[in-house]
């Protein structure tokens, strides 16, 4: 009986951990704006992370089964491959959240395999200051 009772505390106790060692892996996944990413190129690898940019005006391709464009913020660009179909919302000159990694070196292009549109009032009020910098300092 005591045999029983601890091999089933012992399953639930292993449980409980793979659920805390998961949730906190993904919790991980952090986020940079386009020029954040950047500067930090060397130390992020191929890392997963969020990326945070405007899709720019005329750097939207469709090639085969994916769609390549670039992200910018602070006047930083971030080329982007995206495997498969983005978001029916998905346009230039709106905010964006990629999930994915740089290629492996020496690339530069960011893969993404997410990409989240952010179009609501919501998104707008939650993140009214970092729109607005990147508004108020376009690009030359």
């Amino acid at each position: 009986m005591r045999l029983r009772l601890g091999i089933v505390l012992a399953l639930l106790a292993g449980s409980v951990a793979f659920l805390l060692v998961k949730g906190l892996g993904d919790a991980t996944v952090f986020f940079r704006n386009a020029d954040e990413a950047v500067a930090a190129r060397d130390e992020l690898g191929t890392k997963r992370f969020r990326l945070q940019g405007t899709v720019v005006a005329g750097s939207v391709e469709q090639r085969g089964d994916a769609v390549e464009f670039d992200v910018e913020f602070h006047c930083v660009a971030v080329h982007v491959r995206h495997e498969g179909d983005p978001p029916e919302l998905f346009q230039p000159g709106i905010p964006v959240v990629l999930e994915g990694r740089f290629a492996e070196p020496p690339s530069d292009v960011y893969e993404s395999d997410t990409i989240f549109v952010r179009h609501t009032n919501e998104y707008r009020a939650e993140e009214r200051e970092r729109l607005e910098i990147a508004e108020r300092e376009g690009c030359p």
